[in-house]
């Protein structure tokens, strides 16, 4: 488990294998075909595969938990059992649903999980400056933030601090290199992608160098 350099925070993916993650959710390989699916903690390769694209707010939260973190199956059966994803009857998977999963958090971790079910981009700022990290609601297409987004919301990064100039630093667990899975932002490139919604945790708010990663 690598720690970024900047905040120290681990870099994790909701994939099992990170150097595989481009080819998953740009090339079509199937998320059956990763090698290294066993290390995730899932039982069988199946619901390893049905899986983890829908884990990207349990990786977050492996991320904020640091190195001692239990797995992301292990994760996403403790979640289960507190009704933050839910099954429709045609195998449809739901959630990360906000209230249910700071409850799991708060219960099994000891963490204080607070939703904020109405977030600006201040706020956001606001909320690292008490000291606490924040997993927030942003369109996938975050790891590429030089294109226009496609839409907000979908997919939960961390931000874990500020750079200097005033931005964002933020892991993401989809992202398709060193580069994107630990990325700093400006708030004017974050917030076409953002949902106005999250949930923060107790962190430590680091100020980074101003690198700007595209």
């Amino acid at each position: 488990m690598s720690l970024c350099s900047t905040c120290q925070t681990p870099s994790l993916t909701q994939f099992a294998s990170p150097d595989l993650v481009e080819s998953i959710v740009y090339g079509g390989l199937d998320r059956a075909a990763d090698p290294a699916w066993a290390e995730s903690g899932a039982a069988t390769l199946d619901d390893y595969a049905r899986w983890c694209a829908h884990l990207c707010g349990l990786a977050c939260l492996r991320m904020a938990l640091g190195p001692s973190s239990p797995s992301l199956f292990e994760l996403r059966d403790g979640a289960l059992k507190y009704g933050a994803y839910t099954e429709d009857a045609d195998g449809t998977i739901r959630g990360l649903i906000y209230a249910p999963f700071a409850e799991y958090v708060r219960d099994v971790h000891g963490v204080d999980a607070t939703v904020h079910r109405h977030l600006t981009v201040e706020e956001i700022v606001g909320l690292l400056d008490e000291g606490r990290s924040v997993m927030v609601s942003v369109h996938f297409e975050i790891r590429r933030p030089h294109r226009p987004s496609p839409g907000r919301g979908g997919h939960l990064v961390l931000v874990t601090g500020r750079t200097a100039d005033g931005g964002l630093h933020l892991h993401n667990p989809s992202g398709i290199d060193a580069g994107t899975r630990m990325a700093d932002m400006t708030l004017s490139d974050f917030e076409p992608f953002f949902a106005g919604r999250g949930v923060s945790l107790p962190g430590q708010q680091v100020t980074a160098p101003v690198r700007m990663s595209r």
